[in-house]
């Protein structure tokens, strides 16, 4: 799995980019992992519904391919998109989904805030609040789209919003917890290995 340090990117391009690597992959093409930081912007998702948008004000909103409702990207956000073939992998986008939820649990472990994932709704949390979020997209075989851990950014815009559709949803953050509060960076490069970690097959860990 190849790993791609990418920083402070625009939305849309990375969207657009991600639709692209996805169309033209073959069988041969190596799975990777993007790692990100986005301006200011607002994406919804395919069920997205616009009453989820509370305040419109001049932060951009971006309709999108991936499942789910509205939610925030911005500077100091950790955002990893994991383009992952899984049926070369031999496994299911939920376990996918588990891999993901796992390493964001295991990546805020080592920073003593312990975290857990909600059967009943995508997500990693801290008690009620939550602290990242998921969304895939899912064709031809392989998935796009991620996974957004708040680190140490300026959560006033989730107000402006029901993030993931949920109103009234409290956001919360690693720089919450933590002082001082670790780069994006600094905590991307726990989470990729994790994410190595969750995301290779049981049968190959076993070799």
């Amino acid at each position: 799995m190849k790993i791609i340090h990418k920083g402070l990117v625009e939305y849309l391009p990375t969207f657009e980019a991600m639709k692209t690597f996805n169309a033209g992959r073959n069988a041969d093409t190596e799975d990777e992992l993007w790692v990100v930081e986005h301006p200011p912007v607002f994406t919804q998702g395919l069920a997205g519904k616009p009453e989820h948008l509370l305040i419109r004000d001049d932060i951009p909103v971006v309709q999108i391919d991936r499942g789910g409702q509205i939610t925030y990207h911005g500077p100091g956000q950790l955002v990893v998109y994991t383009m992952i073939d899984f049926k070369r992998r031999k496994t299911s986008v939920r376990n996918i989904v588990s891999a993901l939820e796992n390493s964001i649990i295991a990546t805020l472990a080592e920073y003593g805030i312990e975290a857990a994932a909600d059967p009943k709704r995508p997500g990693v949390y801290v008690g009620e609040r939550k602290i990242a979020s998921l969304g895939l997209r899912i064709k031809n075989g392989s998935v796009y789209h991620g996974l957004a851990l708040n680190v140490n950014m300026d959560l006033s815009p989730f107000t402006h919003i029901n993030p993931c559709g949920y109103a009234g949803m409290e956001m919360t953050q690693i720089a919450d917890f933590v002082q001082p509060c670790p780069t994006p960076d600094e905590v991307a490069a726990k989470l990729t290995a994790h994410l190595e970690t969750q995301l290779t097959p049981k049968a190959d860990n076993n070799e």
